[in-house]
C-alpha cells in the first residue's frame, strides 16, 4: 500500500527522493518556493556513491553531458609540483561505477525529466508545485501550511529545502543554526575553446584530460586555501572552484574582481561565504524527516554535498518500499537513520578540511564510527570512505534481513 508523501524543496535531494519514492509506489507531492526559471550553479563532481543511485533511478548520463574522471591530482599551489595522484579509475572499476563531472543545471534538468516521466496512462508522476513557499509545519499531525494559507496533510513530510531550511527551523526551533566558517568560495566556468586560444593554456589543458586538479596552499597550516579545476559539459567547459579565508570587513564583496578584469572569458563569477553546521544526532521529528543540506550541509572540501543528498534519496526509496501500512513508517525511518546519520555525519566532518588534512578531525570522527570502523588518515582513505559506499546494496540487504 502506498502512502502520501510531501517533499519540501525540488533541489537534488528532493527530486532524487521523489523519484525513488514514486517508484516505490507512493504518492509524492513536491512544493518548491522558486519557479526554477533561473537555476544557477556551475558544475559538480559525482562520485561512485552518488552515481550508483542515479543509475538506479535511470538518469541518462550521456544526455546530461557528463564527463568521466580518471585521476585526482593534488598540486602545490605555490610551486605547481605534484604532491599526490589518485588513480580513481581503478576504484571506479572495482565499484563498477565511475567518477564523473556534470553541470548542475544538466543534472537538475534530467532529474526533473525523470520526476515528471509518467506511465502510459499518464499517472504515477511526481506532482511538483512551483512558486509555493511552506511557512509552517506541524510535525505531529503531518501538515504543511503554504503561503496562500492552504493546509496539506501527508503521512510523511520530507524537508529537502536546503541550507536555510524552513522545515528544519520549524522542527528544531532551538537549533543554533549555521556558524560562519571563516571561509568564502567562488566559482566560474570558462569555455574550453577560449582557453585553447591562449598558448600558455594549451599544454596545461592537454595534460589534464580526464583529470581533476586540486591546488592547495601547503604553506598555510591554519587557513584552508583550496582550488579545484575540472572539465564539464562534455568537455566544452572548464569548471573552477576556490575556497579561501573570508575578507574580514567585506565578505559579501569578496568576488574576485581582479580575476574578472584580467580574464573576461569567465561566463559568470559567483562568490559566497561558507557556513558550518554541527551534525544532527537525529533527522526524524514526528512525521517529518530532514534530508540533504537541511540535515547535513557540508563545506565544498571533498565534493560530497550533492552525493550525500543523492544517497538520502536512494535510501528512502528502498527502505520505504513494501511498506504495507503507514503504521510501519516510524520503524522504517529508524532503519534509514541507522544507514545514513552516522555515515553522513562523518562525511560532513571530513568536509571541514581540505584533502591531506584528514587527521585534523580524527577526534570528531570517532564519535560517529561504526563498530570496527577506522578514521580516514589520508586522501586515499577519504576517497575510499566517502566514494566507496553502495547505499543501494546496503539498504537492499537491510530490507532482506
Amino acid at each position: 500500500m502506498g502512502i502520501h508523501i510531501i517533499i519540501v524543496g525540488a533541489g537534488i535531494a528532493g527530486l532524487c527522493a521523489g523519484i525513488a519514492l514514486r517508484r516505490a509506489g507512493h504518492s509524492v507531492q513536491i512544493f518548491e518556493k522558486s519557479k526554477l526559471e533561473t537555476e544557477t550553479g556551475a558544475a559538480l563532481a559525482l562520485c561512485p556513491n552518488g552515481v550508483i543511485v542515479l543509475k538506479s533511478l535511470g538518469l541518462d548520463f550521456e544526455q546530461a553531458q557528463a564527463c568521466q574522471l580518471n585521476r585526482w591530482e593534488i598540486i602545490d599551489g605555490i610551486s605547481l609540483q605534484k604532491i599526490a595522484v589518485q588513480h580513481i579509475d581503478r576504484m571506479a572499476s572495482r565499484l563498477r561505477s565511475a567518477f564523473v563531472t556534470i553541470g548542475r543545471n544538466d543534472l537538475h534538468r534530467e532529474l526533473l525529466r525523470l520526476a515528471l516521466d509518467s506511465d502510459q496512462d499518464g499517472t504515477n508522476v511526481v506532482k511538483i508545485r512551483l512558486g509555493t513557499s511552506v511557512i509552517q509545519v506541524n510535525q505531529q499531525e503531518g501538515i504543511v501550511t503554504l503561503d496562500d494559507n492552504s493546509c496539506h496533510r501527508a503521512d510523511l513530510i520530507i524537508g529537502a529545502d536546503g541550507l536555510h531550511s524552513v522545515v528544519r527551523s520549524q522542527v528544531l526551533p532551538q537549533d543554533k543554526g549555521a556558524v560562519p566558517a571563516g571561509l568564502s568560495a567562488f566559482r566560474f566556468t570558462l569555455p574550453t575553446e577560449a582557453l585553447l586560444s591562449h598558448s600558455n593554456s594549451q599544454d596545461l589543458l592537454r595534460d589534464k584530460e580526464s583529470t581533476s586538479f586540486i591546488l592547495a596552499d601547503t604553506s598555510d597550516t591554519v587557513n584552508e586555501r583550496h582550488f579545484v579545476w575540472y572539465e564539464c559539459r562534455g568537455g566544452d567547459f572548464q569548471n573552477f572552484v576556490a575556497i579561501h579565508p573570508s575578507c574580514v570587513d567585506k565578505t559579501e564583496d569578496a568576488k574576485p574582481q581582479m580575476l574578472v578584469e584580467r580574464n573576461r572569458m569567465a561566463t559568470e563569477v559567483t562568490c559566497w561565504p561558507l557556513e558550518r553546521h554541527e551534525p544532527l544526532r537525529s533527522w526524524t521529528f514526528g512525521k517529518v524527516i530532514l534530508i540533504g543540506d537541511a540535515a547535513h550541509s557540508m563545506l565544498p572540501f571533498g565534493g560530497q554535498g550533492a552525493n550525500q543528498a543523492i544517497e538520502d534519496g536512494g535510501a528512502l526509496g528502498i527502505l520505504l518500499s513494501d511498506l504495507g501500512s503507514s503504521d510501519n513508517i516510524p520503524t522504517r525511518l529508524k532503519l534509514f537513520e541507522a544507514v545514513r546519520v552516522s555515515r553522513a555525519s562523518r562525511v560532513q566532518i571530513l568536509s571541514n578540511v581540505r584533502v591531506g588534512r584528514e587527521s585534523a578531525v580524527t577526534s570528531d570522527l570517532q564519535v560517529y564510527l561504526e563498530p570496527g570502523g577506522s578514521c580516514p588518515q589520508s586522501f586515499a582513505d577519504r576517497l575510499s570512505h566517502d566514494s566507496g559506499f553502495d547505499v543501494i546494496a546496503v539498504c537492499t540487504e537491510m530490507m532482506r534481513k
